[in-house]
Parts: structure tokens; C-alpha cells; sequence
């Protein structure tokens, strides 16, 4: 277990940046009170996205059949909110991907095979939060076009999309058109100028309809899509490692998480891969109940 040191001034720009929209923080309470209702269990958050639901609802049951008390604070929304809830208490514990994780506390950061973005992680996050073993099991961002876009314009890196940039739109979840890992590196990268930013959500269903209607050129998608399988979708080669190595690891409060908590969620990233998450998207495109699915990947990995 590492132990992160202060976090960077990004936070608290973050902190002014949030302050605006406090009143629709989905971790507020009538009393004001942000944490859970159990003061000794684990409150578990995610993001705003079913692959990090999935995840928390896994984290949730193996820590309850282990006989840890939890509380579950699902679909907390973008990064941006649920690393300050984790910074202030109202949460305990949330699955994340370490190299946009390090690319939120570091903005500068360069790293992006795994050797290098964990120290730099050592480095930049806050005292008292750590981060857990990482899985095999990886999620990377990545730039898709359909394939009849990818053949017509003879699209198959990062790289091939920037002639064509100012001339087309591109969409994502709300928070990418800020970000180093979004938008911002790919202007300063790949010198991409797009004609127009679209918000859509994180490579859910409104950005592959854009995508498929022509909302949209270009679109941000997650690696483990299901769609990429199916062949309409292509997700494009990021030739100048823009995007760092996406290995998901539970992060949380030191204090709040006991060693046998520790070692349940470390034997979870023990045995996930990239395969079960694309299997676990796909589940839960088919509707698949998010419960359900954790169970049984439980039921299946860890029994």
C-alpha cells in the first residue's frame, strides 16, 4: 500500500471551479451532512458510467461477504466530483484508472507506461489517500470514428485525424474539453484544432449515436466498449501516447480502509482482466441488471 503525498494546486482550482454548481452535488444532504449514514462502513462511490458502477458494485459485495460494512454512493459523476468527495469524506473508496488519475492531479505529467505513472502517483496524490494493488485489467481513452469515416479519409492514428480537424466536430463527456487527457492534448500533442466540441457522455450511447448519425466525426470511447468488437466503430491508434496506461485500481482513504478490506479488494484485482470488463460492458448494454452482473462475476472469480 502507498501512501500519496499533498495534493497539487489542481484541486483547489478544481474546488473554486465546482463551487458554482454545489447546489446539484449529488452528495448533498438535507443536512449538509455529506458523509454516510453508518460512520463505521465503507461508503463506495463511482463514476458516472456503468463500467465504474459495475466495479463499485464488486468492490461492495466481496467487502460485505467478507463481513465489512458498506454504504454505496453510485453515479457520483465525473472525476472532477468524486475525487473532491474522496478528498473530503464523503466518500471512502472509488474504482480508478491510474493514468487519468495522474493526468488529474499532475496536469504536466508525461508518464505513461505503468512503471513510471505509479511513482508519479506516489508523488502527486494527497496524504492519506492510497492506491491499491492494480489490476491486469485495463480501460483506456481512446479517439473513434466509424468505418466507413476510417476507410473514406484512410484513418488509422491519432495522427490522421489531425488534417481534417478544423473541418469537423468531436464529442465527449462535458469535463474532456478541459482536460490534459482530452481535448488539451490533443491541441497540444497532435495540434488538433477541432471545428466544434460537442458534450455528449463518456463513450456511452449518446457519443456512438453521434457517431453513427454524423453528429459527430470523431468521439471519445472507452478501449472495453463492446461496440468495437462489432466493427462499425473503429477506435484509432494513439501513435504519440497521449493517453497513459488506464490499469484500474481501487484508490481510497487510508483511514478508512482496515487490512482485511485491503486484501479483499486486492484479490478482486487480482483476478480481473481487460477481457472481463469488456464482458461486463456488454452485460450491462444487454440490460443486465449492475448488481446482478458484480454477483456473478463475484460468484465466478472469487469463490
Amino acid at each position: 500500500m502507498r501512501t500519496m503525498k499533498k495534493l497539487t494546486a489542481v484541486l483547489a482550482a478544481s474546488t473554486l471551479a465546482l463551487a458554482g454548481c454545489a447546489a446539484s452535488d449529488p452528495l448533498d444532504t438535507d443536512d449538509g451532512d455529506n458523509g454516510g449514514d453508518n460512520p463505521g462502513a465503507i461508503t463506495i462511490g463511482s463514476a458516472d458510467f456503468a463500467e465504474s458502477q459495475i466495479l463499485a458494485s464488486i468492490y461492495a459485495l466481496a467487502l460485505t461477504d467478507a463481513g465489512i460494512e458498506v454504504e454505496e454512493r453510485s453515479n457520483i459523476g465525473s472525476r472532477e466530483v468524486y475525487m473532491l468527495a474522496l478528498q473530503d469524506g464523503s466518500i471512502d473508496l472509488v474504482p480508478e484508472y491510474v493514468g487519468a488519475l495522474l493526468r488529474y492531479v499532475d496536469t504536466e505529467s508525461t508518464e505513461t507506461e505503468l512503471e513510471d505513472v505509479l511513482p508519479a502517483l506516489d508523488e502527486h496524490l494527497p496524504e492519506g489517500i492510497v492506491y491499491l494493488e492494480p489490476s491486469d485489467a485495463a480501460n483506456s481513452n481512446a479517439l473513434a470514428v466509424t468505418a466507413d469515416t476510417a476507410d473514406e479519409y484512410g484513418l488509422e492514428t491519432f495522427s490522421d485525424v489531425t488534417p481534417h480537424a478544423g473541418e469537423w466536430s468531436i464529442g465527449g463527456p462535458p469535463e474532456w474539453e478541459q482536460r490534459q487527457n482530452g481535448i488539451v492534448g490533443l491541441r497540444d500533442v497532435y495540434g488538433m484544432e477541432f471545428n466544434e466540441f460537442v458534450a455528449l457522455d463518456a463513450g456511452g450511447p449518446l457519443s456512438l449515436s453521434a457517431l453513427e448519425n454524423g453528429q459527430v466525426e470523431v468521439a471519445n470511447i472507452f478501449t472495453t466498449n463492446p461496440v468495437l468488437a462489432e466493427g462499425g466503430i473503429v477506435a484509432l491508434e494513439d501513435d504519440e501516447s497521449l493517453f497513459a496506461v488506464e490499469n484500474v485500481t481501487p484508490v481510497g482513504s487510508e483511514e478508512a480502509l482496515s487490512q482485511e478490506a485491503i486484501d479483499v479488494l486486492n484479490s478482486i484485482s487480482e483476478q480481473l482482466t481487460t477481457e472481463h470488463l469488456i464482458e461486463l460492458n456488454q452485460l450491462s448494454d444487454d440490460g443486465a441488471p449492475i448488481e446482478q452482473i458484480a454477483r456473478d462475476w463475484i460468484d465466478e472469480n472469487l469463490s
